[in-house]
């Protein structure tokens, strides 16, 4: 009985698909549901070294199939861009961030400057979806 049914599952698993390989997560379509499901990390502060540390990380690890990031603090104009490291489109991890000439994923404000951050994506296909965070939700500790 045992040998039957490991049999029946070898030919189920025989007959089923293999599943498709991972999407390339480059276009608005694939990073939107992810961006949407982490909004509230799309940044975060830390105070280090007497600064504010505004980290932009989540976006960039995300940034293939995001056309812009705008931001600004204590405002919520988001007239800012965030300048993000291309998209490695033809590597096998497009989003990886390799941070080229000493590039950081964050700017440094003075130590408690920082008050809010208000946050714009544009998408690739031209859709936006934006964000307004008060200091307190993404403080780190």
């Amino acid at each position: 009985m045992t040998r039957t049914l490991a049999a029946l599952t070898v030919a189920i698993w025989l007959a089923v698909p293999a599943p498709a390989l991972a999407q390339g997560f480059t276009t608005a379509a694939e990073v939107k549901p992810i961006l949407a499901a982490t909004k509230s990390s799309w940044i975060a502060i830390r105070e280090y070294d007497g600064n504010d540390l505004v980290y932009f990380t989540q976006l960039e690890a995300w940034r293939c199939g995001v056309a812009e990031v705008r931001f600004s603090v204590n405002s919520t104009a988001a007239a800012k861009q965030w300048e993000m490291e291309p998209c490695y489109e033809s590597e096998a991890q497009p989003n990886a961030i390799k941070m080229p000439d000493g590039r950081v994923p964050y700017i440094v404000l003075p130590l408690g400057m920082v008050t809010s951050v208000s946050v714009v994506v544009i998408f690739d296909d031209g859709s936006e979806d934006r964000a307004d965070y008060q200091r307190k939700s993404v403080l780190t500790p």
